[in-house]
Formats: structure tokens, sequence, C-alpha cells
């Protein structure tokens, strides 16, 4: 089985992705911090390189995807192929940084891939307002991700809001996460699992 934690820029996949395998005894899959051959080239020159960096990563990602599809236990992944795709690639395209003809091609080799694989059983969605978003990205004080603009953020929360709402046809629960500090308070923390339950298993 496959479940997907999506959500954007410090809505907390991370850390629910680690306690919901601590608590169902899932197997987690991280997001791949590999090496890519483009980056340095792509942080000089970011729209002669962003078709080629951007195919990198969905080439590393395709690979995950096959690896959890091949594998009989339950896994739950921080960040799935599909935002790679839909949030962040789309908005290197909005941003002009990929051209129509690189995104086309981008676009089929995606579609091509995904008539392999299947979608997760369940994609959990952190939703979070920007002010929330904002707060977090603070509290965890990581050095690059300062300078992250509210406009940015902004923009990526649109673009979940669209994918969830229309692009995705999976299977996907939705958790309202501004009010809910699941790290710190357990009764947070079991409302979401209680909803999980519920989805997977009938409970509740």
């Amino acid at each position: 089985m496959h479940i997907g934690v999506a959500g954007n820029i410090g809505c907390g996949k991370t850390t629910l992705t680690r306690m919901l395998s601590e608590h169902y005894g899932w197997t987690p899959k991280y997001e791949a911090v590999s090496y890519n051959p483009y980056l340095e080239d792509y942080y000089k020159d970011i729209p002669r390189w962003s078709f080629n960096l951007e195919v990198y990563f969905l080439e590393q990602r395709f690979k995950d995807v096959l690896e959890i599809a091949k594998s009989d236990k339950v896994i739950v992944q921080d960040r799935t192929l599909y935002e790679g795709v839909y949030i962040f690639v789309a908005n290197n395209y909005a941003m002009g940084n990929l051209s129509e003809r690189d995104y086309t091609t981008y676009m089929d080799l995606f579609h091509l891939m995904m008539s392999l694989v299947q979608p997760p059983d369940l994609m959990i969605y952190l939703r979070s307002s920007i002010p929330h978003l904002v707060s977090q990205i603070q509290k965890r004080g990581r050095d690059y991700e300062q300078s992250i603009s509210i406009e940015y953020l902004k923009g990526l929360n649109d673009r979940y809001e669209k994918f969830i709402g229309e692009d995705y046809k999976g299977r996907v629960l939705t958790i309202e996460a501004d009010d809910l500090d699941f790290q710190n308070r357990p009764e947070d923390f079991s409302l979401i699992t209680d909803k999980i339950d519920a989805e997977l298993y009938g409970l509740f």
C-alpha cells in the first residue's frame, strides 16, 4: 500500500510522515536529496537549464514510484511525484523558465510514466493558510527558507488547491492543518489517525 503526504512548504509533511510511520509501523519514504548534475548550471541560467533539471528530477522520482510499487510493505511517502509536476514544474513554466515546447514534452513524458504505475492508495493533503506556513517556516529556522516570499508561497498554495481539486484523480484525505499541532498535542495526532483509520479501514 502506498500513502502519500502532500502539502506546501512548512505544512508539516516530513513530521507527519515520520509520526505515521512510527504509529502504524509503516515504512517511510522521504524525498531523496540526491546529486543533480544540472543544479549548478541551473542556478547560473535558469531558463536554459530548467528542462534538463526537471527531467532529471522526474527520472529520479519515477524510480521511487517503481520501487514503491514493487514493495509488499505499506509505504508512507513525504511528497509525491505528482507535486513535483503539478506544483513546482507548473510554477517554473508559469514563471517563463520552461518554454511551451519543453513543457509539452515534459508533460507527455510524465503522462507516459504515469500510465505504467498506479497513484497512491491514499493522498493525505495538509491544507495550510499562508500565515500558518510563514509561522512554521520561521519557527524551524532553516536559513535557505527565510528568503521565500509570501507571493511565492501563495502561488504554490493556489497550485496545490487546483491540483487536489481538479487535476488529481486519486483518493484524497484533506486535513485542515492550521489549528493542529500534531507534533506536540497527542489529541491532534489522534484526530488525524482517526480520519486515516476511517478512510483505510472503515473505522469510526
